[in-house]
C-alpha cells in the first residue's frame, strides 16, 4: 500500500496590504491635482553590511554590477538592482527580481560582513502624481523640494508617525515608501486620508 502523502494545498502568499487594495484604488485622484497610491508587494530586499574600505566591498560591487553608494541619501543602480545607503557600513539592495544572496556571501569571502534577505520585513507603497509631494509634506519633515530631493535619492525618515525608507523614482513625481509590514496598514490609511483633500474641484 502506498504511503499517504500530505496533499494539503499551499496557501497563496498574501501581501500586507492586500485587504486595502480596493480602498487605495478608490482614493486615486486624476487631473492636474492627481495622485495615486498602490502597493508594490514582494520586492526583494537584501540588507548588506561590510567595511566600505575592504576588498569585499569591491567584490560585492562587482557582483551587483554597481558601486556601493558612499553618502547619505545616495543610491546606485544597475540592471534590476538599486542599492540604497543606510549607514557608513550598511546598504539595502532592492530588486524586482530575486537576488542571489549565496553569490553575495561568497563575495564577502573571509572579510567581516553579512548578507541577509529582509524581504519579509517590509512592503512597498508607491505614491505618484502631480501632488504626491504635497501629500507627503503633510507628515514628513524632510525638505522634498526638487532642489534638495529628487530622482535617485533615498533616506530613512518618518511619514506621519511611521518610520519609512523614502525613495524618489522620477519627476512625476513617483515615490516609494518602505515601512515595516506591521506598520503598513496604518501608513496606507494615513496616506489615503492625506489624499482626500485633492478629490475636490480643480483650481484653475
Amino acid at each position: 500500500m502506498a504511503e499517504p502523502t500530505d496533499a494539503s494545498p499551499v496557501a497563496p502568499r498574501t501581501s500586507p496590504l492586500a485587504h486595502l487594495a480596493d480602498r487605495m484604488r478608490a482614493a486615486a485622484v486624476t487631473g492636474a491635482r492627481g495622485v495615486t497610491l498602490a502597493e508594490r508587494p514582494f520586492l526583494t530586499m537584501v540588507n548588506l553590511r561590510l567595511d566600505l574600505a575592504s576588498e569585499a566591498a569591491d567584490r560585492v560591487a562587482k557582483t551587483l554590477g554597481t558601486p556601493l553608494p558612499r553618502e547619505c541619501g545616495h543610491t546606485t543602480a544597475a540592471g534590476p538592482y538599486t542599492v540604497v545607503w543606510l549607514g557608513p557600513d550598511e546598504w539595502l539592495v532592492l530588486s524586482e527580481e530575486p537576488v542571489d544572496t549565496v553569490e553575495l556571501r561568497q563575495a564577502l569571502a573571509e572579510d567581516p560582513g553579512s548578507v541577509v534577505d529582509v524581504s519579509a520585513n517590509r512592503t512597498t507603497l508607491e505614491l505618484s502624481g502631480p501632488v504626491a509631494r504635497q501629500v507627503l509634506e503633510k507628515g514628513c519633515r524632510l525638505d522634498l523640494h526638487p532642489r534638495v530631493f529628487g530622482p535617485g535619492r533615498a533616506v530613512s525618515t518618518t511619514v506621519g508617525p511611521v518610520p519609512v525608507l523614502l525613495r524618489q523614482l522620477d519627476d512625476a513625481p513617483t515615490y516609494r515608501l518602505l515601512p515595516r509590514s506591521s506598520f503598513a496598514d496604518y501608513l496606507a490609511r494615513w496616506l489615503i486620508d492625506a489624499m482626500s483633500e485633492y478629490r475636490g474641484p480643480e483650481v484653475p
